[in-house]
């Protein structure tokens, strides 16, 4: 049976009422972080144990004067992860962990208000991506909340979202978030190999970066504030990591010499066995050579002239996802970075990111098994959640997978003839036809002239429209 485009837009303004509506969105926005706040507080496993023990560690020994990691001492983050720590010393000790918690949902707050607008100009997808987050948040559980990747995720969002109208900003914002953690450093890389003008976004990112090196080293941090870059490179396979499977299964069977255990000077616990060292020496120049294979994909599909709103998304997701994938540290909160590339996915593609948004979501519910509740089970080397956590590893590299051969596969998008009979590229490709006759979204449209009152947005434009006019992309 075909659908009429009349029917197919009356069906989508029907999902937008029902579902699009800003109470509604909001209500929902608050469900899901009450759920998490109190499995945060009261849920099994102590998921807020980093926050209490670490965080909150560091931020009363500055606030005693006794030491500021970063500045006076090599840290592991990158020193714009200290001021969000610190931030929650702001009523005190006592409340230290209510503090952090309120902090991320109102950067969640902050993303999420970005993220869905107004009623007024709001996408079907806009809808399902908002949907989506929360969906997701609620599958990964209070680790979604309780480490700093909470804080680099918000941004991340916010970043990716103000790409279409303030590309500069958007890069600065993305900046700032790799300052806090490392990862959003894939994001700022695939969006300079996509994105059009990436001389000035590469700019704009060196320029932040530049500033920010420039006040540590007034405070006195002379190289500390590099130190995060060496700081975890010496560490082992840490058990949750994909590398560590074969391990954790000898540990299972007992095999000699194969064990699990606490690494008090990184704080967190590792594999033990034969070839742990050598193989823990390689990942990291085999992470670097996994990006670097993304990346020359990535190069191919420019010059095949796939437009950046095909491109970015699936780079994103693939670089992020070697983050991940090929890391030798596999902490449970890295689940969490995969939302920012899945919403600005489904915001630009719509049904054709159903399977990596599907599959994000189940493995965050893996992860969410597997940390906090049942983790003990995993430092007991217990099989069946040892199988679960390879299960989860496994997934790990079939999205990789689907992304590696999203972006493969991209091609130019084809000609399409408008109302006066003149051949116009298409900036929205097949996949969109869904939200076709949607009112524009500067996301939708590919990177090029755009107003000046609209900041010559360099990567996300919205051509002007008339009677039978398309959108065009000139890349």
């Amino acid at each position: 049976m075909v659908t009429s485009p009349a029917s197919a837009g009356l069906q989508r303004s029907t999902m937008v009422s029902l579902f699009g509506g800003s109470t509604l969105l909001w209500l929902g926005f608050a469900f899901v972080h009450v759920i998490l706040l109190g499995l945060s507080l009261y849920g099994q496993g102590w998921p807020l144990g980093d926050v209490v023990l670490v965080y909150k560690t560091w931020s009363e020994h500055a606030a005693a004067g006794a030491q500021l990691v970063g500045i006076d001492s090599p840290w592991v983050y990158p020193i714009l992860a200290f001021p969000f720590m610190y931030a929650s010393l702001a009523f005190g000790s006592d409340a230290y962990q209510y503090t952090w918690l309120g902090l991320v949902i109102l950067l969640n707050a902050g993303a999420f208000a970005m993220l869905i607008g107004s009623t007024a100009t709001r996408r079907p997808r806009v809808t399902v991506a908002a949907w989506w987050w929360l969906g997701f948040l609620l599958l990964l559980g209070p680790i979604a909340m309780t480490r700093i990747d909470a804080v680099t995720v918000a941004l991340s969002i916010v970043g990716l979202l103000w790409l279409s109208t303030r590309p500069l900003w958007g890069t600065a914002v993305l900046t700032i978030a790799t300052w806090v953690k490392v990862w959003p450093a894939a994001l700022v890389a695939a969006l300079i190999m996509a994105g059009k003008g990436r001389w000035r976004l590469l700019a704009a990112a060196a320029g932040t970066s530049a500033v920010i090196v420039l006040i540590c080293l007034v405070l006195g941090s002379g190289m500390n504030v590099f130190s995060f870059i060496t700081e975890q490179t010496g560490r082992g396979l840490q058990i949750e990591a994909p590398v560590s499977t074969p391990w954790m299964w000898q540990a299972v069977f007992h095999v000699p010499g194969s064990f699990v255990y606490y690494d008090r000077d990184i704080l967190t616990f590792q594999v033990a066995g034969a070839g742990v060292d050598v193989v823990g020496a390689i990942m990291t120049p085999l992470l670097a050579l996994a990006v670097a294979a993304v990346l020359v994909l990535a190069v191919l599909a420019v010059r095949r002239g796939v437009v950046f709103t095909r491109l970015f998304p699936s780079l994103s997701l693939a670089l992020v996802l070697a983050f991940i994938a090929f890391n030798k540290v596999g902490s449970p909160q890295f689940i969490a970075w995969l939302a920012a590339p899945i919403i600005i996915g489904i915001v630009y593609h719509g049904r054709a990111y159903r399977t990596p948004a599907i599959l994000a979501a189940v493995l965050a519910a893996l992860t969410q098994l597997v940390y906090p509740y049942l983790y003990y089970l995993i430092l007991a080397v217990n099989p069946v959640m040892v199988a679960v956590l390879g299960v989860r590893n496994v997934l790990e590299f079939v999205l990789l997978g689907w992304a590696v051969w999203s972006i493969a596969t991209s091609r130019a998008p084809e000609p399409v003839v408008s109302a006066d009979g003149a051949d116009a590229v298409g900036a929205v490709g097949a996949d969109d036809a869904d939200d076709r006759e949607d009112a524009p979204h500067p996301l939708d449209v590919g990177p090029e002239s755009v107003p000046a009152a609209r900041n010559e947005s360099l990567v996300a434009t919205e051509p002007e429209q008339g009677p039978g006019a398309t959108l065009v992309d000139e890349r």
